[in-house]
């Protein structure tokens, strides 16, 4: 089988591609999953706390190549994530070409240079500090995959009417959380990079006017000489409030 042939773009129900929902009368379908037995649930809840608890961002990628399907699935996880009246205003941009992520890093550190220099404040640098990160980014092309997150401010109809999302900064960031949750559960390592500001990522990748840059994603395996901040996590009971 080729490769276009194993990776058709998925569809929803049966044969049914998405088409926006706008405006149509609500109709449901049967959910009724199997409900899961304690002891087994207890057991899963546990294992994902502890492999979740492992994951950690990292700035030192190795340029050995990952799966690309992983990535795929990875991708598909996330745009499972729920969104402000289902609208799911997000595009996700695999870019593995070599030579348009160094043109992102070069746009990214011309922007990072400036915001060390001074437009970040005082403040903020201070917070950074301890994480030791700088404008110079080799993550962006060190590793061998960024996932370029886009937010739609709104889509168009088929006569060219312009509607509206809802919630789309909340749908984003839901989506992104469980594809970090996805690609740490599939073996690879990531981080969220979110340069200040990030236009130059609609001009590089050619996006459309109603997507808007959200964040980079970079993807990879770790270094073998990689080093991470040593920081402390909270603890559950800082975190949690139980009424």
């Amino acid at each position: 089988m080729s490769d276009t042939e194993q990776h058709k773009p998925e569809t929803g129900h049966g044969a049914e591609r998405w088409t926006p929902i706008h405006g149509r009368p609500y109709r449901s379908v049967p959910y009724r999953p199997a409900r899961m037995p304690e002891a087994q649930s207890l057991a899963q809840a546990a294992e994902l706390r502890e492999r979740m608890r492992e994951r950690r961002t990292v700035r030192q990628f190795s340029p050995d190549p990952v799966p690309a399907q992983v990535v795929r699935d990875a991708i598909a996880c996330a745009a499972t994530a729920p969104s402000g009246a289902h609208q799911q205003p997000w595009t996700f941009v695999l870019v593995q070409d070599a030579e348009v992520r160094r043109r992102i890093r070069e746009a990214a550190e011309q922007e990072e240079r400036i915001s060390y220099d001074g437009r970040l404040g005082e403040e903020w640098l201070a917070a950074l500090r301890p994480l030791g990160t700088d404008e110079v980014k080799p993550h962006l092309t060190d590793a061998p995959a960024l996932i370029v997150v886009f937010q739609q401010r709104y889509w168009l109809g088929e006569d060219g009417t312009k509607h509206k999302h809802y919630y789309v900064d909340e749908s984003v960031g839901i989506a992104v959380g469980m594809l970090l949750s996805a690609l740490h559960l599939s073996g690879l390592a990531a981080l969220v990079h979110t340069p200040s500001p990030m236009r130059f990522l609609s001009e590089v990748l050619g996006r459309p006017a109603n997507e808007k840059a959200f964040a980079v994603i970079p993807v990879g395996y770790p270094a073998p000489d990689c080093q991470v901040p040593d920081l402390v996590r909270k603890s559950l009971d800082q975190v949690l409030v139980e009424v």
